[in-house]
């Protein structure tokens, strides 16, 4: 059976996804007509979630949509103070470019305010002794590390300390999000759907892609010759 990570979702491994996937719920399924984003109706390229909702089919992205949630508890948190790490059992050495590395050395107390701690570890590595624990059990160390410094590269200077910090955060919540593929239970999708509906600015991914569209019932019957 699956285990278990941060938040709603519960950790799969799975090999050549079904195109279409519908389940039978284990809990009741919630009342169509009660929730702006509907109630989960299945998943399509363990990618999207379909939804009926009171007025039309809500259609999610997972990953953007969840992508999103992160970044949106990682601002949270970051409100109060400095957001939960989540220690290292054996801290992880990492490999990078020189240039790399002193970027991310040079933004350590930045990085340190979003929960990820690391510390140079020679000329070309750095040693990372806690991630943000918002993103859960499942980061990998390297590729975090690598698309931080390009991240940070590409911003320089140019841009205020807050606004930087968060720009860092959102590339961190990529990590953390539900990856497009991965299959969830009717359960995740609905905690997802309700998640999103407690969340400010969910409709919209850090990339500024939408995370879900709606086909009122008028559309659908259109497509269909009816109206």
């Amino acid at each position: 059976p699956p285990g278990q990570s941060s938040g709603w979702e519960s950790q799969s491994s799975f090999a050549a996804p079904p195109q279409a996937r519908a389940e039978p719920a284990s809990t009741p399924i919630p009342d169509a007509q009660r929730y702006p984003l509907g109630a989960a109706r299945g998943q399509v390229s363990a990618t999207y979630i379909f939804a009926e909702a009171s007025d039309g089919l809500v259609i999610v992205d997972q990953h953007a949509a969840h992508e999103r949630l992160v970044l949106e508890r990682m601002r949270a948190a970051r409100e109060g103070e400095e957001i939960k790490r989540q220690p290292l059992l054996i801290p992880e050495t990492v490999e990078l470019d020189e240039t790399d590395c002193e970027r991310l050395e040079e933004a350590a107390d930045e990085l340190a305010q979003l929960g990820l701690e690391i510390e140079r570890f020679g000329p070309g590595a750095m040693l990372v002794r806690a991630t943000p624990a918002p993103l859960g059990q499942k980061v990998k160390a390297p590729q975090l590390l690598a698309d931080i410094a390009a991240e940070l590269a590409e911003l320089g200077s140019t841009v205020t300390l807050r606004d930087r910090i968060d720009l860092v955060a959102g590339t961190m919540a990529c990590h953390g999000s539900v990856r497009a593929g991965r299959i969830l239970s009717v359960h995740e999708m609905n905690a997802l759907l309700r998640e999103m509906e407690a969340t400010p600015h969910s409709g919209q991914c850090n990339h500024g892609r939408p995370t879900w569209v709606k086909l009122a019932h008028g559309d659908i019957e259109k497509l269909f010759g009816r109206k």
